[in-house]
């Protein structure tokens, strides 16, 4: 909508709406569908799952390409990395996904949190919102995989389930 100005007042100032208000996550541009990543990191978390009842439980065990200090993945970009990829036509799979993070918010059409980047315009509000990994978890290089049932956690830390 365009501003009405009259007598050098302005009676309506109305921003467009942000996409992620105004797109489906199929609508979205790479770039935008790459922006409601808001870097908490659970995703790169190990997790185990119970064969029986399917229920899926984490670990506080990162991936070794998480940098932990951060929260983002070092190979991200890397064509050949071998890990999970969130796509729009797959969110609905991936059940496991804290409450909190943005591509489930989306796909249940709710609304982002007040710290989400997009939000707040600051990635580290996630952190000072201790809904992030940063620094509570530990690198997969520094134990043996065989024993990740010994890291398993009920939730990841503070982040919201």
């Amino acid at each position: 909508m365009v501003n009405i100005k009259m007598q050098n007042r302005s009676l309506m100032t109305t921003e467009p709406e942000p996409f992620w208000k105004t797109k489906t996550l199929q609508e979205m541009t790479r770039f935008e569908w790459e922006s409601l990543c808001d870097r908490c990191g659970v995703c790169c978390l190990h997790r185990l799952k119970n064969g029986n009842t399917g229920k899926v439980y984490y670990t506080s065990v990162a991936c070794r390409f998480l940098d932990i200090d951060q929260s983002i993945c070092t190979i991200y970009d890397d064509p050949l990395r071998n890990c999970l990829k969130i796509k729009p036509q797959n969110i609905r799979r991936f059940r496991w996904l804290p409450k909190s993070c943005a591509y489930r918010l989306m796909a249940e059409n709710r609304q982002l949190e007040w710290w989400h980047p997009l939000i707040s315009g600051n990635f580290n509000t996630i952190h000072e919102a201790n809904i992030s990994v940063r620094q509570k978890v530990i690198s997969e290089i520094n134990i043996q995989l065989d024993d990740l049932e010994e890291y398993m956690v009920k939730k990841p830390f503070t982040v919201p389930f």
